[in-house]
């Protein structure tokens, strides 16, 4: 991203931007009260449509949090397993480098392995391609402001 590093952070420690990286077709409605900024511990509750238009409750919480470097949110309930996502942030030439590591599990029945090859896996691949594009055109309309 074409930011400094303060700018990156402080957009990603405010819990209201997580509509910004959410595709419309989710229709992610947080429905917890939000801080201006996130801290350990916090929960966080949403309604989300992520697979076949079905409601869901998700509750994840800011489990870890190193300024300016990291954070990891962790689901608490909702439709996986497992879900256990870092966000990892370098400073580079011309901006900061960010980096999403996801742990996630969908189950080990043959109806989670069927649903993670036919429709799970690439729901996931196209949420983070969203982010990643969403990410682009917003801070490209922001002007860069480095150090």
């Amino acid at each position: 991203m074409p930011i400094s590093l303060e700018k990156a952070w402080d957009f990603f420690a405010s819990p209201a931007n997580l509509n910004e990286v959410t595709p419309e077709a989710m229709e992610f409605k947080v429905t917890s009260e939000l801080p201006l900024r996130m801290y350990e511990g916090l929960i966080i509750t949403y309604k989300i449509k992520p697979m076949l238009n079905i409601s869901v409750n998700w509750v994840t919480e800011i489990t870890h949090i190193e300024e300016a470097v990291y954070f990891v949110d962790e689901q608490r309930k909702g439709p996986y397993n497992i879900w256990h996502h870092e966000h990892h942030f370098k400073t580079v030439e011309g901006g900061v480098l960010m980096t999403d590591i996801l742990h996630y599990d969908i189950g080990k029945s043959i109806i989670g392995w069927i649903a993670g090859h036919l429709f799970v896996h690439k729901k996931v691949k196209q949420i983070f391609d969203f982010r990643y594009k969403a990410l682009e055109d917003y801070f490209r309309m922001t002007p860069p402001n480095l150090p």
